[in-house]
């Protein structure tokens, strides 16, 4: 139950300090309105570090489905990490999600109303591709998600933890911040395209928080593209794990 606990705080505070970050961004009025792409993409970095010195010491901190699967999938997960375990991860990971979209919307709660562009509202919560094009949009994704898995098992090899074996390593020293500086650099080269989800929770769980909320004004919850940052990054992160395991056992 902790491991489930801890993987359900980590995602909240992931979203909180993310997902606020874009809302700092997007909102009018926000003390942080217009301060652009280097903001976001170092609030997620940073966002992803604290979550991960919160609760890697609990549940590994994988804090995305896409983590989960893919070291699940080539048993780098460690030990005993059967079916029920990587089932228990990704809802705990899911509702941290949404509870964490629900927060940022009580934090910016004054801000929703003067913001009249439904889009911007919308994109506090979830991601959406600057030219949507199904084929391009999951290969971006995919090679998003790829880079965070890949290289998150490369820098827990680098500490000298067994590949995949988080939770040996991660509650102290460098590695949570090695991970926030992945994020950030994954986000200023590869998120362009699709802002990046690289995170079936990140996504869907806040969209629904969207889709949920009285948030007046909010348009649609573009269901048409919500299932592409859910299946790209699955299928980036399982590419990842399985080709660091080949290449490094």
């Amino acid at each position: 139950m902790e491991a489930y606990i801890g993987e359900f705080i980590g995602t909240m505070i992931l979203i909180i300090l993310g997902d606020g970050v874009v809302a700092g961004v997007l909102l009018k009025n926000s003390k942080a309105e217009n301060s652009g792409w280097i903001v976001i993409t170092l609030g997620w970095g940073m966002a992803v570090a604290v979550a991960v010195y919160c609760v890697g010491q609990f549940s590994g901190a994988h804090i995305n489905p896409a983590v989960t699967i893919g070291l699940a999938v080539t048993g780098q997960a460690g030990a005993g990490f059967g079916l029920g375990k990587v089932i228990g991860y990704i809802i705990a990971q899911f509702l941290g999600a949404f509870v964490g979209g629900i927060i940022v919307w009580l934090a910016y709660l004054p801000h929703w109303g003067p913001t009249e562009d439904a889009g911007l509202k919308l994109g506090v919560f979830c991601t959406a591709p600057a030219y949507r094009q199904t084929g391009p949009n999951i290969i971006t994704e995919v090679i998003g998600a790829f880079v965070l898995v890949f290289g998150v098992l490369g820098i827990v090899s680098n500490a000298g933890a067994i590949p995949g074996d988080l939770s040996s390593v991660i509650a102290t020293g460098l590695n949570p911040l090695l991970v926030g500086l992945l994020v950030l650099g994954i986000g200023l080269s590869l998120g362009g395209p699709t802002g990046y989800a690289i995170n079936p929770a990140r996504d869907l769980g806040p969209r629904i928080a969207h889709a949920v909320l009285p948030i007046a004004g909010k348009g649609s919850n573009d269901w048409e593209y919500s299932w592409i940052p859910v299946v790209g990054p699955i299928v980036g992160g399982i590419i990842g794990a399985v080709l660091f395991k080949l290449l490094f056992g």
